[in-house]
């Protein structure tokens, strides 16, 4: 039972670049599909930037311009992409410092809790599964069929009407413009991480942590 003294009774989390850094888990997926075809691969800045509105989007991104829009040639880029993510998903991934040890005290709060990403299900479920095995997620919402990716606030709706939480109790914590505008399409409280993908430190208008504990302090 969620107690009145708690500012919000659930927060949603962004996944890659908020409770895990996945982006070398990505971008070795991504090269390795691209090297297959004598494509030049790229560095980890690149996909820091590119990484955030699907696998899909990555993967197309990633091919040269030229070839953007060749779809049988992005269709089997895309299909050695998963393959070969699904079977190296977490080599180097790893949760960013203090996430598990604040997912722990959040739910010893009586808070719910929710993780909703644009990585394709199969795999959100899988590093939730392998990195937070103590943590029973109200709900666990990545990129299926017929769901609209964020900034859709479609997923919002779906872990409020999961969770009974009510939208002034209800936070997103991401680290990208687009999970600040899902927040928003959805009515919800936003707080921007600072150690993700992009930096969102002075951005106008948000709230911006720069540690696990600043983040915390805000939560509880």
């Amino acid at each position: 039972m969620d107690s009145p003294s708690l500012k919000y009774t659930t927060v949603l989390f962004d996944l890659d670049g908020t409770l895990l850094d996945t982006v070398e888990d990505l971008g070795a997926a991504v090269n390795h599909a691209l090297t297959r075809r004598n494509l030049e691969g790229h560095d980890t800045a690149f996909y820091r930037r590119t990484v955030g509105h699907g696998i899909a989007d990555l993967v197309r991104k990633s091919l040269p311009a030229s070839l953007q829009d060749d779809e049988p040639m992005f269709g089997s880029c895309l299909d050695d992409f998963k393959r070969y993510y699904t079977a190296h998903i977490d080599v180097h991934t790893r949760p960013y410092p203090g996430i598990p040890d604040l997912l722990i005290r959040l739910h010893r709060q009586g808070i719910s809790l929710a993780i909703t990403s644009n990585k394709f299900q199969e795999g959100t479920e899988r590093l939730a599964a392998g990195f937070f095995p103590g943590i029973p997620f109200a709900a666990l919402l990545g990129n299926r069929p017929g769901a609209p990716l964020k900034p859709d606030p479609a997923i919002v709706r779906e872990v409020l009407r999961v969770t009974g939480s009510p939208r002034e109790r209800t936070v997103l914590v991401g680290d990208s413009g687009t999970d600040m505008q899902t927040a928003a399409n959805g009515g919800i409280a936003r707080i921007a991480v600072n150690w993700g993908y992009r930096p969102m430190k002075g951005t106008p208008g948000l709230t911006v942590v720069e540690t696990v504990a600043q983040l915390e302090a805000l939560l509880l």
